[in-house]
Formats: C-alpha cells, structure tokens, sequence
C-alpha cells in the first residue's frame, strides 16, 4: 500500500481541494486518510457515484478547480449518465478525476459479480474518451500518476481516471468494527435470527449485496436449514428492495422480506416512494442500520440520521412508529402484524461489526437463482 498522505497532498499541491465519492474496498485506506483530513465541505460520501459526479460538476463551476470523485468500478454504471451528459466534452466540458477500484481485475481471480466489470472497465473509459492510467504500487508512480491526472484534467477541461489495481489504495485487511463502543445491544446476525424466528417458515428472503447476504446464508447453515427462500443480491447495490418488491407483486401468497442495509437503501432512496405506492400486503422491507458501509471499510453513512420511519410513512409503508433496537421489539411487532396488510418497513439499529470466525461466502450465482425458482413457483 502506497502512502496515503503523501498521495493526498500530491493532490492538494495540484488543485484538489474537493473529493467525493462512494466507498470501495480497493480504496479503503484512501478513503478513511480522506475522511480524517478534510471536513464536510470538502469531502461528501455520496449516495450514489451519479449523486458524486453532480456534486463534484457543482464545485467546479463554483471553484474552477478539479474534483476528484472515488468508486467502485461497479459504480461506473451511475455514473455513465452525468458522464456522457453533464461533464462531456460536447456538453459541459467539465474536468474532474475519476479514482475508482478495480475490482474483476483481469488478472487476479475475484467473486462472480465482478468479473465482467472487471473485463469492461478499460473498455468503458476508451469508449467515453476518457483518458486513464492504471494505477500500481511501484514506486513514485501513483504520485505521478495523481499530478497526471490534474493536468489533463484541466488540459482537456473533461474527466479523466485512474483505475487502482489491488493493493494500492488498501492494506488487505480492515478494522473490526464490533471492538468499538455502540449503544445498540444487536448485531445483524443476531438481528436476522430474530427476524427468521419472528415469520412463517415459507417467508421469502431477499438479502443486499456485502455481509448481509454473507451472514444470511450462515445464519441458515447454523440452523440446519437449507437455502431455497434466499436470493442472494450479490451485487447491484441499492436495488434489493426493488428485486423483492418484484416478487412480492408476483407472489402475493408468500411473505417476501428484504433485508436491506442502510448505504444501499439510501443509494436509491426513490425505490422507497414506489415501492410503498404498490400497496404489497405481502412485503416486509428491513433496513439493517448500522450507520457504515460496513463490507467495504466502516466509513460513515448518514443512515442513523435519517428518519426512515417518517419517510416510509409518507411513501406509504406501515411502521412501528419508531426504529427498533432490541429483539423484543422486533419480535413483538413482527409477531402482531397483519402479514396480508403490508407493506411494512422497520428501521432497525445495529451494531456495527460481525463475528470475525464469518466464513466467506462461497456459491454459485446461477445455482442460487435455479434453487430459488425450482422451490418457489411452483408454490405461486
């Protein structure tokens, strides 16, 4: 891993002075250096890579100064509409550096959600015109790389990118977030024990991308129980509550639960305001609020901020009224719900962290969509 600070100063010493962003594993150490060194009005972990590219758009027509916006390469896909339409040559013409972690990198063998990405990302930016260097831990090249990137930024007046290999940006390891101090007495794996206990057997589970779907399928191995209710939404971030409203509409005899994290409800937070306008009597939506991005560092989300409950109300889900933090509560009012009167939404907080014996998970993509559908429409 290269020097964090130094690679941040490089940046600063070029024109940067703001950054934002959406947290990623391979650009887990970056991140947390720059969270620690900047305020809120220079560094905002966004909601989502397309909410970063317009906040950054916005400080360069305010500054005249080159942003520079973090991610995912998954996150490239919301990214793709203010890049061809905002920041563009032939619209806006506007310069920025686009960091973003390599996740499916070609050559080092990744989970199945990243390969293609992984395959694709150089290829994306050819066909935007958007000049990039990869990005590798040798030497004075990444410092170099970061004065690159500045100048031809402001040279072309457009975005350019530096796609990080593995082990640049990031140690390999992360912190243990269930050492820290938390006033909530749950963790999410005791949580979906609760939820498990508190529902009809037959309850279809859908779970959201990182250590929720992780945790789930474990959780069903320690209680002897197979896996054929759980889809496994692996990747495509903030869109889970979306993928179990979908079969909730098909399958209005079945209890369908998602089990959200609070990052990804609030990448798109508009799937709340239609899901709540489909009246699904069916449809139990949890958000598993810890306040972090959890599965790619621990950095700050603005989850336990938000009041989730009022905005479910207003999107039209019933609530309990409050968020939930004990398993008392949570089993007491799961336990007294009209299971057919939905849809219900529970903002429940958790502490951060999870056991650190958690196996990886290990499946096959294809394998859990083929059990899910073999075991369940049949019961439609």
């Amino acid at each position: 891993m290269i020097d964090q600070k130094r690679f941040l100063k490089e940046l600063n010493e070029a024109g940067v002075e703001f950054i934002t962003g959406v947290p990623d594993t391979l650009l887990n150490e970056f991140c947390l250096e720059v969270s620690a060194a900047l305020g809120k009005d220079k560094h905002v972990i966004a909601a989502n890579e397309g909410n970063a590219l317009a906040l950054a758009a916005g400080y360069h027509l305010a500054t005249g100064t080159v942003p520079l916006v973090y991610m995912q390469n998954s996150g490239i896909g919301n990214a793709l509409n203010p890049l061809i339409s905002l920041t563009g040559k032939d619209v806006y013409s506007i310069p920025m550096i686009l960091l973003i972690g390599w996740r499916g990198d070609p050559s080092l063998n990744d989970h199945p959600q990243h390969v293609l990405q992984g395959k694709l990302t150089p290829i994306l930016m050819d066909d935007l015109d958007i000049p990039y260097i990869i990005v590798e831990n040798e030497g004075d090249l990444p410092f170099e790389a970061a004065k690159w990137a500045v100048q031809t930024a402001n040279e072309n007046q457009s975005p350019v990118a530096l796609i990080a290999r593995k082990g640049v940006f990031e140690r390999g390891e992360k912190d243990d977030l269930s050492k820290l101090e938390s006033p909530f007495s749950l963790n999410r794996e005791m949580a979906m024990e609760c939820i498990l206990n508190s529902l009809p057997q037959d309850s279809l589970y859908v779970a959201t991308t990182g250590r929720a779907t992780r945790e789930l399928h474990e959780v069903r191995n320690l209680r002897g129980e197979g896996h054929e209710n759980d889809f496994l939404n692996v990747g495509a971030m903030g869109h889970t509550s979306s993928i179990a409203a979908g079969i909730a509409i098909a399958n209005n005899k079945r209890v369908v639960v998602c089990l959200d994290g609070d990052g990804a409800a609030i990448m798109h937070m508009g799937a709340l305001v239609v899901n709540g306008d489909l009246e699904l009597g069916n449809f139990i939506h949890i958000i598993l609020n810890n306040g972090v991005h959890e599965s790619v560092g621990g950095q700050p989300t603005v989850g336990q901020k938000v009041d989730f409950t009022s905005l479910a109300e207003k999107s039209g889900y019933k609530t309990p009224g409050k968020a939930l933090q004990t398993a008392e509560e949570i089993q007491e009012f799961l336990g007294g719900v009209d299971l057919g009167n939905g849809p219900y939404l529970l903002d429940v907080r958790i502490r951060k962290g999870m056991r650190q014996d958690m196996p990886p998970l290990k499946i096959d993509p294809l394998q859990i969509k083929k059990l899910f559908i073999e075991k369940n429409l049949k019961l439609l």
